[in-house]
C-alpha cells in the first residue's frame, strides 16, 4: 500500500463508512472498522453489502474529519466478499475539504 495513504489510514483510525451500490443502482451506506492488511483494506460485510459488491465491486470508504480537522478521507476502491468480510484494492484515495472548514486550502487533496 502507498506509504501516504497508510499514514492517512492511521490518522483517521479504523471506523468509516462504506458505500456500495447493487444491481438496481441503489446506494447502501453502512458504518465500518476498516483493518490495513498489506495492499488490501478488510472490512466486515453484512448481506446487502456483500450482495451489492459482489454485483458491482466499485466501492467507497469514507472517513469523516476529525474534530478540527478540514478534509475527510475518501477511498476508492474494488471489493471482493470473501465469507464474511470484505477485501478491497484502494484504487483512489483524496483528502477532501469538507464545505465548513474556516479558512482557505484546496479542495482535494490527492494521496493515491
Amino acid at each position: 500500500m502507498v506509504t501516504g495513504l497508510r499514514e492517512q489510514l492511521d490518522a483517521y483510525g479504523a471506523a468509516a463508512h462504506l458505500v456500495t451500490v447493487g444491481a438496481g443502482g441503489r446506494p447502501h451506506v453502512v458504518s465500518v472498522v476498516v483493518e490495513a492488511d498489506g495492499e488490501l483494506l478488510r472490512t466486515t460485510a453484512g448481506r446487502t453489502s456483500a450482495a451489492n459488491a459482489a454485483a458491482n465491486p466499485t466501492v467507497t470508504l469514507v472517513w469523516a474529519a476529525p474534530p478540527g480537522e478540514a478534509y475527510t478521507l475518501l477511498v476508492d476502491g474494488r471489493a471482493e466478499p470473501v465469507d464474511e468480510q470484505l477485501l478491497v484494492v484502494p484504487t483512489r484515495a483524496v483528502r477532501h475539504r469538507v464545505v465548513t472548514a474556516p479558512g482557505d486550502g484546496p479542495s482535494c487533496i490527492t494521496i493515491l
